[in-house]
């Protein structure tokens, strides 16, 4: 899953692709990298990121949405506000990947309404205070327990099964070693029975780690992508598609026992 933010405040990448042009050239970038499915974000969720309109979120998004929804390429749109959600579905996504869980009022709805995917994330707080002072009794246990309870929800809102994908929300209320906890015990998350996105590439638990800054992080970041595989994960979403997906045929090919 190759990250598309249409925002000035991204964390990752500073506002690369905030205008529509340039979000949809550095689709094309990823897509030519090799990209399986493109996610789309108006509004930046990093710690601290500010509160993004409707409307503003859907001048961002929508036109990108549009540009792509004929290229042959699932999209993703990264929201949690239902009439973001709505819009975007209108305009020919496949899933949606909320940060919160279809928690907003009337996002469970407007889901099941539709026929589209959608990936339920754990956050613990608000992004603007969310790292403040995340606390855990046992954060694998804890966040297991809600992404099984939004499961349920999804479920009983008429969400089928084989549209839900979970997400235990690297970096979202968590610090480096509820992180560590989350990316070593990965595994207990694939049991659920639905797949597993992990989202690491350039997040701070990274740069704490090796002091490297946000954009220099692609080495830690594909480390990260490659344990989450050996983990179970079934979707990655990163900023380095090329250098993630050559190092996962790496590991893909080690474990081929047909000989080349």
């Amino acid at each position: 899953m190759g990250v598309i933010n249409v925002t000035p405040d991204s964390f990752s990448d500073g506002g690369l692709s905030s205008s529509t042009e340039t979000a949809i050239q550095h689709a094309l970038h990823l897509i030519k990298e090799g990209a399986d499915i493109l996610d789309i974000g108006g509004e930046s969720s990093r710690p601290g990121s500010a509160f993004v309109s409707v409307e503003e979120e859907l001048n961002r998004v929508i036109p990108v949405i549009q540009a792509l929804a004929n290229m042959n390429i699932p999209i993703s749109v990264d929201t949690s506000k239902p009439e973001v959600m709505q819009r975007a579905i209108e305009a020919g996504v496949t899933m949606v990947n909320d940060v919160n869980a279809l928690r907003a009022p009337g996002a469970l709805e407007i889901v099941a309404n539709s026929d589209v995917l959608v990936c339920l994330m754990h956050m613990q707080g608000k992004p603007n205070e969310m790292q403040k002072n995340p606390q855990y009794m046992n954060v694998v246990d804890e966040v297991l327990a809600f992404l099984q309870q939004r499961l349920e929800t999804a479920q009983t809102a008429g969400i089928s099964m084989d549209r839900l994908v979970i997400d235990p929300g690297f970096g979202f209320g968590k610090t480096l070693e509820h992180n560590l906890q989350l990316l070593r015990h990965l595994d207990h998350f694939t049991k659920i029975g639905v797949p597993v996105l992990a989202g690491i590439s350039r997040k701070s638990m990274l740069g704490a780690i090796t002091g490297n800054k946000v954009d220099q992080r692609i080495h830690e970041s594909v480390a990260a992508a490659l344990l989450a595989v050996v983990k179970g994960a079934n979707i990655l979403r990163v900023h380095d598609v090329k250098a993630t997906k050559d190092a996962i045929s790496v590991y893909t090919a080690m474990n081929n026992d047909t000989e080349i």
